[in-house]
């Protein structure tokens, strides 16, 4: 059985998200263990590429894209950014790019991505097939690009 976790998204482990986080209930749901490691996927893929991967896990009711796209819009800086949306209970993945992030992630790969996931997920590995979701969608955005000075 699949616990979700329902929650708005928010990308963990930065200065600007920490404080408006809700803990209570988070123990009940996933360990501290898992939501170190999801902690640590989010945020290296945020470092790694420079962009803003945030996950929202939970239900995304009747019509999901629109709700993901709109919980990636509330995000701000929806140009550069990458929402996961997992709804295990509904079986539905949902990725959101902003227009920066869509010319560095596009569609194939981030349908590889959630390939990936389905696997994991079918697996009973909910934890660790988001952290191979966000590393693949990381690697195939690749770094920034670095400013040049003529």
């Amino acid at each position: 059985m699949t616990r979700v976790l329902d929650a708005d998204a928010h990308d963990t482990g930065t200065d600007v998200t920490a404080p408006s986080r809700v803990d209570e209930g988070y123990d009940t749901v996933f360990s501290y263990r898992e939501l170190a490691r999801l902690d640590e996927a989010l945020t290296m893929s945020s470092r790694e590429t420079g962009l803003r991967f945030t996950l929202y896990i939970g239900d995304l009711g009747p019509k999901t894209r629109i709700r993901a796209e709109e919980l990636h819009a509330r995000g701000g800086h929806a140009a550069d950014s990458v929402l996961l949306a997992v709804s295990p209970g509904q079986r539905v993945i949902e990725v959101v790019t902003g227009a920066a992030a869509a010319r560095r992630l596009p569609d194939r790969a981030c349908a590889l991505a959630v390939l990936s996931m389905t696997n994991s997920f079918a697996a009973g590995d909910l934890v660790g097939g988001i952290v191979n979701g966000l590393r693949q969608l990381s690697d195939q955005a690749g770094h920034p690009r670095s400013a040049r000075h003529h």
